[in-house]
């Protein structure tokens, strides 16, 4: 708004009477204060206040100017403090983006912040591909592999996540259980991962022929189904197979089969409270899956 500076230092004048008190509230110079007056006068063309020995008091149009400059003041008071509340008051929607099969990665860290803010709604999508982050589309994006490099995007470390080799009950029973000897006789189910997202691509590619490839699936959510059900040995995240009695490792976890798992947000966005408190409760629960 035009001249606002000037018009909330003219309403101070009109609520104490005085230059100098009116200086002392607002905490600047009284020739400062009466430069305002001035200048405000010369603008409209029109005497706010009549100066007497005692201050100022306020002429007719000095009287409309307080009655519509006050009410605008109190607005801005309400506004700051209705802005306020929103800032220390998290609702609204929180978009979360994880790739397939990662997303119970962050299923309890969603229910923690959930209960601690029962007015957000969690928008999870799941992709694989990077959410532009800068035109909005997500708060925060989980991402497997590579750490991203955009220099617009806060990355963090949200944990370190071991894969392995498993073998159900049902694919023992009927083909015997597999050893590190005996892999190329035995059938593997496989993710489709152009990209080399995931850790256990390259030993795959190295270890395994077309020929022993019984179900190939770009969903790590199926591809744990497969295992289960016994289509052949594949990789699963050691968090999620542990939750399944039916599963053997086939062969030991080591770092050449463990990914990264990054947490990424908007620099824009990064520091407001909502994302703030949800990367936290990230934070939090990374412990219970990674191996650091």
């Amino acid at each position: 708004m035009d001249h606002w500076t000037e018009l909330r230092t003219a309403l101070m004048v009109a609520r104490t009477g005085t230059i100098m008190k009116a200086a002392a509230s607002l905490n600047i110079h009284r020739a400062t204060v009466n430069r305002h007056i001035d200048y405000l006068e010369e603008q409209f063309e029109i005497k706010l206040f009549q100066r007497h020995a005692k201050g100022y008091e306020l002429t007719e149009a000095g009287r409309l100017f307080l009655d519509v400059v006050g009410r605008a003041d109190e607005m801005f008071e309400d506004l700051t403090s209705k802005l306020k509340s929103q800032k220390d008051h998290i609702s609204g929607n929180v978009v979360v983006t994880t790739l397939p099969g990662i997303s119970t990665l962050v299923m309890p860290a969603i229910n923690a912040f959930r209960t601690e803010n029962p007015q957000v709604t969690i928008r999870l999508e799941t992709s694989a591909e990077l959410a532009r982050l800068e035109v909005g589309e997500a708060h925060v994006a989980i991402r497997a592999g590579q750490k991203p490099t955009n220099p617009d995007y806060v990355v963090q470390l949200f944990c370190h996540l071991p894969f392995g080799l498993y073998a159900s009950d049902s694919y023992i029973a009927r083909y015997g259980k597999p050893t590190a000897a005996t892999l190329g006789d035995h059938l593997f189910v496989s993710a489709q991962d152009e990209q080399g997202r995931y850790p256990f691509t390259k030993w795959f590619k190295a270890n395994v022929k077309d020929r022993q490839i019984s179900l190939t699936t770009d969903d790590l959510i199926a591809l744990a189904e497969a295992v289960k059900n016994g289509l052949g040995l594949g990789f699963m995240s050691a968090h999620d197979a542990a939750n399944i009695s039916t599963l053997s490792a086939v062969i030991p976890l080591s770092a050449e089969t463990t990914i990264p798992i990054w947490m990424v947000t908007h620099i824009d966005l990064h520091r407001t409270i909502k994302v703030q408190s949800f990367t936290n409760h990230l934070k939090a629960h990374a412990r219970h899956f990674s191996t650091e």
